[in-house]
This record gives structure tokens, C-alpha cells and sequence, in this order.
């Protein structure tokens, strides 16, 4: 796939912050910046979604990349995996999200963590009342309620990225284990 947005030249000053924090300027930025409203605004709320703290940070990584797997966004889950590396999650447990209902990896709450970011992602949503009941009781109101927002915060991100053609950047190559593929060839097989 190629970009359907030709890059734009971002301004020195974001692009040299960028290339501080993550060795290059994101593709999504280059492509946004035709609108550096849009941009600037997308990178704050990123930001800002990453600054909650009411939900488990690996919970909400694997959320991350189940939602990227799905949509098929392979520069989310190219950037999922190489966050989860920088957050010492268990890479292997990372490197099976795409393949988590047949991988025996996760706990319970891992399982319906991915199972309710799927859900969520569905078009129309999937999601039961079991299943956001039995993460209620063992996350807490806060924990859920921030979890179903940074998967939608998610949604809007990786499905961005994939309208406008934005593929891997290379960020998981850092990685020691390869992303597992994703059955029956939907969603994004692996991260590059």
C-alpha cells in the first residue's frame, strides 16, 4: 500500500522534538501535517490519553495492539510493540497479541481485555454486558471507563492511519521477537 497523502514538510522545531523522543518524525505526523491543527492536536491528545494512570498500562498496550491487529493499522501495531519494549512488558505475551484467542499466554483478564477491545471495534460494536460486567468488577469504574476510552481513542488513531495508507515505520525492529501473524489473514499479519 502507498501513501494516499504525500508527506508534508513538518516544521523544524516538531521535527526535531520528534526525532529526539523517537529517533524519527512519525509518518502519521509527516501526513497530518498538511493540517498542522490537525497534527499538533492528534500529538496532544495522544499525549494526554497517555497520561491516564487509572488503568494497567499493559492492559491497555495489549488493547492497543489488538485494536491495530483488527483494523489492520500495521504502523499501531508496528509502534504497540516497540512501546511494550519500552515498558518491559513480557515481549513474547506482546508478540501474541495478534494471535491471542489461539496463544495460552494470557490471564483471564488479559484474555477479556483483547476480547473487549475486538468488541469495541466491531462495526456495529460487539460488546456484552457480561463481559463489560466482569471487567467492572475486577477493574474498577475508573480503570474501565479510561480502558473503553483509550480503546476508542485507539480506534480513531489506528483507522486513521490506515485510510490514509501508513504502513510500518520500522520501530518494532528493535525487537527481539517477531509479532506472531494474525489468523485467517485478517487485520495485519505482522508489524512490518
Amino acid at each position: 500500500m502507498a501513501l494516499r497523502v504525500p508527506r508534508a514538510e513538518v516544521s523544524t522545531e516538531m521535527s526535531e522534538n520528534l526525532v529526539k523522543q523517537l529517533g524519527v518524525v512519525p509518518e502519521p505526523v509527516e501526513v497530518s501535517w498538511h493540517s498542522p491543527a490537525v497534527a499538533k492536536d492528534s500529538l496532544e491528545l495522544g499525549a494526554r490519553v497517555g497520561a491516564w494512570d487509572a488503568a494497567d498500562e499493559g492492559l491497555k498496550s495489549f488493547a492497543h495492539m489488538a485494536v491495530a491487529a483488527q483494523v489492520g493499522c500495521g504502523w499501531c501495531l508496528d509502534i504497540g510493540y516497540f512501546q511494550a519494549r519500552n515498558q518491559k512488558l513480557d515481549l513474547h505475551k506482546a508478540s501474541q497479541v495478534p494471535r491471542w484467542r489461539e496463544s495460552d499466554v494470557f490471564t483471564p483478564l488479559e484474555r477479556d481485555v483483547l476480547e473487549y477491545a475486538e468488541a469495541m471495534t466491531n462495526t456495529p460494536p460487539t460488546v456484552t454486558d457480561e463481559l463489560s460486567a466482569g471487567l467492572l468488577d475486577r477493574l474498577g469504574p475508573a480503570a474501565l471507563v479510561e480502558l473503553t476510552a483509550f480503546i476508542a481513542f485507539t480506534n480513531m488513531a489506528t483507522r486513521h492511519n490506515s485510510a490514509l495508507g501508513i504502513e510500518s515505520q520500522g520501530f518494532s525492529d528493535a525487537c527481539e521477537i517477531p509479532l506472531a501473524a494474525r489468523p485467517g489473514g485478517s487485520g495485519v499479519a505482522s508489524a512490518a
